[in-house]
């Protein structure tokens, strides 16, 4: 028999949730829109966010079996399923970030737990703590390097790596999960001073972001 407590996190009545950003974005009345945009700015809200903790080699099973996916087989890896909408990234030796469509999560959390059985784990849904942004265009890099101490240049952060880092003060998660794209994790409370230092940080190149 399970030891584990666990509750519904899910509201039952119909309350509207807010992205981290949705603040941000109505305070603005109309959103900055460049006729030849050098960086292309958006949020990709609701998510679901799960952090998985545990022996890499359990884990690993419990997740092909539920997923059909393995985990990152290298540090500071990003992996996509063919759809490019769930992914799984290392975070250290025995945590990982999942990020699937948004719904997604709280199946997902209990077909994991079912897999992993008397194992020992953890898995937190973090999906209301954090939301992620989007950055596109042929001047992303130039932002990031504006932006960010890591070192952001082609042959060290190549497609598909991720790394903690600090962003502008913030502590942020930064992936490159496509050729022309970067994604940054960001805790909710960090959600407007990233966006806010994005806008002028990406001013001088023309900036454009859509909803």
């Amino acid at each position: 028999m399970s030891d584990v407590k666990e509750f519904e996190t899910r509201p039952a009545d119909d309350s509207k949730a807010e992205s981290p950003l949705a603040w941000s974005l109505h305070e603005q009345k109309s959103l900055p829109h460049a006729s030849n945009p050098g960086v292309i700015l958006s949020e990709k809200p609701f998510l679901g966010h799960l952090i998985l903790r545990g022996g890499a080699i359990v884990m690993d099973e419990a997740v092909r079996e539920v997923m059909g996916m393995a985990l990152p087989a290298r540090p500071l890896a990003l992996v996509s399923d063919d759809s490019g909408e769930r992914s799984i990234q290392w975070l250290s030796p025995d945590e990982w970030l999942v990020i699937v469509p948004g719904g997604e999560e709280f199946a997902l959390e209990q077909k994991l737990r079912q897999s992993l059985g008397q194992s020992h784990f953890s898995i937190v849904n973090v999906g209301g703590g954090q939301t992620v942004l989007s950055l596109k265009g042929k001047a992303s890099r130039d932002v990031l390097m504006k932006s960010i101490s890591y070192d952001v240049h082609e042959e060290v952060f190549p497609v598909g790596k991720g790394v903690s880092t600090v962003f502008a003060k913030a502590t942020v998660i930064l992936r490159r999960p496509e050729e022309d794209g970067w994604e940054l994790v960001i805790r909710r409370s960090f959600a407007d001073y990233c966006y806010r230092w994005l806008l002028d940080a990406a001013k001088e190149y023309g900036v454009s972001v859509t909803r």
